[in-house]
């Protein structure tokens, strides 16, 4: 079977690119990436994902051969650019989506992560990381729902910013938010639940709180630690 391939696992990240492929309307084959017991550290994978996280992209219809790609942000704006949807053309237009897109990446997603990982995952309650977090997402909060006061969707028309950003807003109870507080962002979010796409893209699982097994291999990680994991997988020697 040819065509797209995403190797992906439904945490926030792994839904901005169901939501994103099924907002395109684009047949794709899914490759369950069982980060909670270690897949993400399986040889094959870590060819296409050095990284050794989700989402993972292979279009192996690509022009001179199959392509493949890590990074969400990258993902989202290849599926945009395959489709000629969600990212305009014009420069003004193009760039604010860009900068919203990568406010996300760099911003919103990973201090969503580590407020989910102190309120939720940690092994030990830390009240200075759950406070750093929480505060610092509650301000990321802010500056959205500032921006969605002004337009209707983040950078004017719906975009791919919009997609990278809403499954990071749908666990926000767990980042310790009310949507209340930002009511130009329960608008938004209202309106973005409300799209067949973004429906569809979520219909691929729930993310599950990692057990102790889980634990170790999410949290933790050291270069040391990683390269023996990707050892024992190809059954190397010691």
């Amino acid at each position: 079977m040819s065509g797209l391939v995403l190797h992906a696992y439904p945490s926030p990240n792994g839904l901005k690119a169901t939501i994103m492929l099924a907002e395109c309307e684009l047949p794709f084959r899914y490759e369950f990436v069982d980060i909670t017991r270690g897949a993400q550290f399986d040889p094959a994978f870590l060819r296409i994902s050095p990284n050794n996280k989700i989402p993972a992209l292979v279009d192996e219809d690509a022009a001179g051969g199959p392509l493949a790609m890590f990074e969400s942000g990258a993902i989202l704006t290849y599926l945009a650019e395959k489709t000629g949807r969600f990212l305009p053309r014009e420069p003004h237009a193009r760039y604010a989506v860009f900068q919203w897109l990568f406010w996300q990446v760099g911003g919103l997603g990973p201090m969503a992560g580590q407020a989910h990982h102190f309120r939720a995952f940690a092994s030990e309650v830390v009240p200075y990381g759950i406070k750093r977090y929480t505060d610092e997402v509650n301000r990321l909060y802010g500056v959205m729902n500032r921006a969605l006061a002004e337009r209707e969707w983040l950078a004017g028309e719906y975009s791919i910013a919009d997609v990278a950003c809403y499954p990071w807003i749908v666990p926000h109870e767990r980042q310790g938010q009310k949507l209340e507080d930002f009511p130009h962002v329960k608008r938004w979010f209202e309106a973005m639940g409300a799209r067949p796409g973004v429906q569809r893209g979520l219909e691929y699982g729930a993310e599950r709180k990692a057990d102790a097994i889980g634990h170790t291999y999410l949290y933790g990680q050291t270069a040391a630690q990683v390269e023996e994991r990707e050892r024992q997988q190809r059954g190397d020697e010691p």
